[in-house]
């Protein structure tokens, strides 16, 4: 476990703060009165969260060659399954939230361009 927060440090935080955002009541704003704004914020949570997986991914096992496949599952499938579990949570668990399966489609189109994005650094191995 000590591993994982040594390797993973920022995308464990984010993940805590994607928890903490996904179950708090938010207050009324001025914002609210934008159409679809909460699927823009969803889809930036998951693009970052998903994202920032890669990138500390491919930072930490840069020198041992680990499968690429771990990356696919741990930056884009958890993401997303996670994200399905956040929503049936708030529509089954919380009186003040519903679900909504497009603020999940919302999630999953953030991981999968954050997940393309990091398939275009590989591939064409872009560096700092």
């Amino acid at each position: 476990m000590l591993s994982y927060i040594k390797k993973y440090p920022v995308s464990l935080f984010i993940i805590l703060t994607v928890i903490y955002l996904s179950f708090f009541k938010p207050p009324k704003t001025d914002l609210n009165e934008i159409p679809n704004i909460d699927k823009l914020v969803h889809f930036c949570m998951y693009f970052g969260m998903s994202g920032v997986l890669w990138l500390e991914f491919l930072r930490a096992h840069r020198r041992d060659n680990a499968p690429m496949w771990h990356a696919w599952v741990g930056a884009f499938l958890c993401p997303v399954l996670f994200s399905g579990c956040v929503e049936l949570m708030q529509e089954y668990c919380t009186s003040y939230r519903g679900g909504d399966w497009m603020d999940f489609a919302a999630n999953s189109t953030g991981a999968i361009l954050a997940s393309l994005t990091a398939l275009i650094i590989v591939k064409f191995k872009i560096k700092k």
